[in-house]
């Protein structure tokens, strides 16, 4: 019975060892590829550093040469070039799109809202400091007092700062 389970154990640690990749390559840009498929063709000797069948070499621990220019450009060029569109993904995008444009409209009006809002309340608010009436306000206390002159004159200057910035002619 004990026989039987080492057997097993056996087994079982030698799986990962036989579902690791056999091909080990050095990709157009000198990245190191592990696959269980052969490179692409265009994939130099030199650069294969271990396939099925073959120990890891010495070239396996030597550093990667820098590939010429030439040959990077020719790798490039031969490569497959993707020429068609997935719909589904282009629909996926324009809806993303349209719902972002929808979301930017939506803040926009309610920032154009809020601005219609404080001038109608700052026009509101001139009107009733250039009638001449008098004008109570309750201070920090909770006391009322009559705005002077000079409070009136510096409160209509706010106001029309207000009215400057938020009634703009459209």
């Amino acid at each position: 019975m004990t026989a039987l389970r080492a057997l097993a154990l056996a087994g079982l640690c030698a799986l990962p060892v036989l579902a690791s990749a056999q091909w080990m390559y050095l990709d157009q840009h000198g990245r190191k590829v592990f696959s269980d498929k052969a490179p692409p063709p265009e994939t130099p000797p030199g650069k294969i550093l271990r396939q099925p069948g073959m120990k890891s070499s010495a070239s396996a621990t030597a550093e990667p040469q820098a590939t010429p220019v030439a040959a990077q450009t020719a790798a490039a060029a031969s490569a497959p070039k993707i020429i068609g569109k997935d719909k589904a993904l282009e629909d996926r995008r324009k809806q993303a799109e349209a719902a972002e444009a929808e979301k930017t409209k939506a803040a926009a009006e309610a920032q154009a809202k809020v601005q219609a809002d404080n001038c109608a309340r700052a026009r509101q608010a001139k009107a009733t400091y250039d009638s001449g009436q008098r004008i109570a306000r309750i201070n920090a206390k909770g006391e009322r007092e009559v705005v002077d002159d000079s409070q009136r004159q510096s409160e209509l200057k706010r106001i029309e700062g207000i009215i400057a910035s938020d009634c703009k002619p459209a």
